[in-house]
């Protein structure tokens, strides 16, 4: 029977859409599971869907690299997905246009304070310069992340990791974080998430409420440039 299933595994793992359709279930057993349990905010179904990944990868010992050839239309669709934001946006326009200045505001205190806080917990744990550099891009997107990281000598596998940790750990707490701070305003939650944790936290947003995810991809996008320029200004004053 073993050897059965084994050949079983190795036809299917030669099969073109074997990792793109592992994907497509894992997502849907995890909306499913965070359904089932009323989408609490520990139950996202990204990061049940990523556990039930990484444990068929490591069971069936596939490297990361066939399984990202497999499911890399995944990764293509993230264009247009980020394009699509542009929808809510629109119809959120006259809000988005009157809230324009405590936006900035908080965009530029929020992307400074991400970047100090990062290098602030790597200086306090004794950290070598390039997990400095690894991590301080972590709440940029993870493409952002990776480039930034290695044009300043860090690591960019490093990076993609620090910053999808910090986007479950945003997604996961946001909820609970913003009812603890009694603040009511899905823009004001949505745009502080977005800023925190780029594209998981947007999504998260978009689950609560499209107000939320409206401002949360627009934190998104805006955070991503501005920590790009961050760190392009930075070595030129050194």
């Amino acid at each position: 029977m073993e050897g059965g299933l084994y050949q079983i595994w190795v036809y299917l793992a030669e099969t073109p859409l074997l990792w793109l359709s592992a994907t497509l279930v894992a997502y849907v057993i995890g909306d499913a599971v965070a359904a089932g349990l009323g989408r609490p905010a520990f139950a996202h179904p990204l990061i049940i869907a990523m556990a039930l990944l990484i444990t068929l990868l490591v069971a069936t010992g596939t490297p990361y690299q066939d399984y990202f050839e497999g499911a890399q239309f995944v990764h293509f669709l993230l264009g247009p997905a980020t394009v699509a934001l542009a929808v809510p946006l629109w119809r959120n326009r006259t809000r988005v246009g009157a809230s324009l200045l405590p936006m900035c505001a908080a965009l530029v205190a929020g992307s400074l304070t991400a970047i100090a806080s990062a290098v602030g917990i790597g200086w306090a744990l004794g950290a070598p310069p390039e997990v400095f550099a690894s991590l301080a891009p972590k709440s940029s997107t993870a493409p952002i992340a990776m480039a930034l990281a290695e044009s300043i000598g860090g690591v960019p596998a490093l990076a993609a990791v620090f910053a999808v940790l910090t986007g479950i750990l945003g997604s996961v707490i946001v909820t609970p974080l913003m009812n603890a701070m009694r603040i009511t305003d899905y823009a004001a939650r949505g745009f502080a998430v977005g800023v925190a944790s780029h594209g998981m936290g947007t999504a998260r947003a978009f689950q609560v409420s499209e107000e939320a995810g409206t401002f949360a991809g627009i934190a998104m996008g805006l955070n991503g440039a501005l920590t790009a320029l961050v760190f392009l200004v930075i070595p030129l004053l050194l």
